[in-house]
């Protein structure tokens, strides 16, 4: 009989990748910037990513902060392109809404960290959905 890897269950070893320094490190990050928890956060991961998207993530982090649009301030404090594009966490119709809603939240008055603030709430409510 054949047993086949892709049949398996790889949650401990995708764990595994995610406890390592580096994963750790930007795992702690990310949770902390959407503020939920580090357990939330590698939950998220292990569920949804496959283990290439995984081994990958910390240079797809670093690509995603360093590749940010200097004319896009508001969109890179939100993590507009790093959640939906270097690190695909969300959805990148549901990130335009989200930043939309920031963005008429701002128009109402809001304060833009707030705004931010409340913006980074929606995208930790829509991953812990």
């Amino acid at each position: 009989m054949t047993v086949y890897l892709y049949e398996k269950d790889l949650t401990a070893m995708k764990y595994a990748i995610l406890v390592s320094t580096r994963h750790d490190r930007v795992i702690r990050e990310i949770a902390h910037d959407l503020g939920i928890s580090n357990q939330q956060m590698r939950r998220y991961i292990i569920t949804r990513f496959d283990m290439i998207l995984m081994e990958n993530l910390p240079a797809r982090y670093e690509a995603g902060k360093s590749g940010a649009e200097s004319d896009a301030l508001l969109a890179n404090s939100l993590g507009k392109a790093l959640y939906s594009r270097y690190i695909p966490l969300i959805d990148p119709e549901r990130m335009n809404e989200i930043f939309e809603e920031v963005l008429a939240m701002i128009a109402g008055g809001l304060e833009e960290n707030e705004a931010v603030a409340r913006g980074k709430k929606l995208i930790a409510e829509d991953l812990l959905a």
